[in-house]
C-alpha cells in the first residue's frame, strides 16, 4: 500500500513490482471497498472544506500535490494544445486545477462534480480569483446521459481512483466511466489521468477499448526490496473511435 495525497488514506496498488512478473489476468483487480468511493463521503468532505474556505479562505487539499497539476500543464504545452481547447476537469473538487488552467491561459474550461458542496466550493474559489468565465456544474459523470460532449481534453486526478473504491458497484461504474469518457471526448481528443491506485499496465488494460496510449508522464519513483515503483501513475491517452 501507499499513502496518497488526499489526507493519508492508504490504498492498495501494484506499482512496486517487476514488469516481468505482471499478470494480465489480474490487471483489473478490485480494491477493498472504501467509503472514499461513496458520494456521501465526498459531500461531507467538501461541505467541511466549504465551511473552512468561508471562514478563513483556505481552499483545502490539492490531490497529489501541485506537481500533479504542473506535469499535465507541461504536457499541454509540449503537445501544443490550443488555448481555446475545450477542457473538462472530471471530479473538480475544490476547483484548484481549473484555477491553474485558467492562470496558464486556458480559456474554455468546465469542471464537474457530483457533490453539490464541491461545486459551491469550486465556484467560490474561482470567484475569489476573479475567474467568472469558468463553468462548474453539478454532474454525475457516470450518469450524465450524453450531457457532456465535444471536449478536446478530459482530465482526471483521482476521480477514477475513488470510483474504483465504490463498495456497491465498482465493476459496473468502471465500465460506465469508460463509456462516459468516450461520449465526452471529441474524436482524437486527449485524456490525462493521474492515479495512486492503478499501475500503468492496469490503466492500459482498462482504457484499451477506443483509446490509444500516447505517453507516460514522469512521476517520482522509489526503490524498496530491490524493486522499483511509483507512488503515482500519470498517463495520456487519445480517443480513437
Amino acid at each position: 500500500s501507499t499513502e496518497d495525497a488526499t489526507g493519508g488514506v492508504e490504498v492498495k496498488r501494484g506499482n512496486m513490482s517487476d514488469p516481468e512478473d505482471d499478470d494480465d489476468s489480474s490487471s483489473d483487480t478490485d480494491f477493498e471497498p472504501s467509503q472514499l468511493g461513496t458520494k456521501e463521503y465526498w459531500e461531507d468532505v467538501y461541505q467541511k472544506e466549504l465551511e473552512t474556505f468561508t471562514d478563513i479562505g483556505d481552499v483545502g487539499e490539492i490531490w497529489f500535490g501541485e506537481e500533479s497539476m504542473s506535469r499535465v500543464l507541461r504536457w499541454m504545452d509540449r503537445a501544443k494544445i490550443p488555448a481555446e481547447a475545450a477542457i473538462l476537469d472530471i471530479g473538480t473538487g475544490n476547483g484548484a486545477f481549473l484555477v491553474e488552467l485558467a492562470k496558464h491561459g486556458r480559456r474554455n474550461l468546465t469542471g464537474i462534480d457530483y457533490s453539490l458542496a464541491s461545486v459551491e466550493l469550486a465556484r467560490n474559489v474561482l470567484s475569489g480569483e476573479d475567474l467568472s468565465d469558468v463553468t462548474v456544474k453539478e454532474v454525475d459523470f457516470l450518469n450524465c446521459h450524453g450531457e457532456l460532449k465535444g471536449f478536446d481534453v478530459c482530465i482526471d486526478k483521482g476521480t477514477f481512483d475513488a470510483i474504483s473504491l465504490n463498495p456497491d458497484s465498482s465493476k459496473e461504474d468502471k465500465k460506465l466511466y469508460v463509456q462516459a469518457l468516450k461520449d465526452a471526448l471529441k474524436d482524437k481528443g486527449f485524456f490525462a489521468i493521474t492515479s495512486c491506485n492503478w499501475t500503468k499496465e492496469q490503466l492500459l488494460d482498462r482504457f484499451c477499448d477506443g483509446f490509444e496510449f500516447v505517453e507516460e508522464l514522469p512521476t517520482p519513483s522509489f526503490h524498496f526490496g530491490g524493486k522499483k515503483g511509483n507512488s503515482v501513475t500519470a498517463l495520456i491517452f487519445k480517443r480513437m473511435y
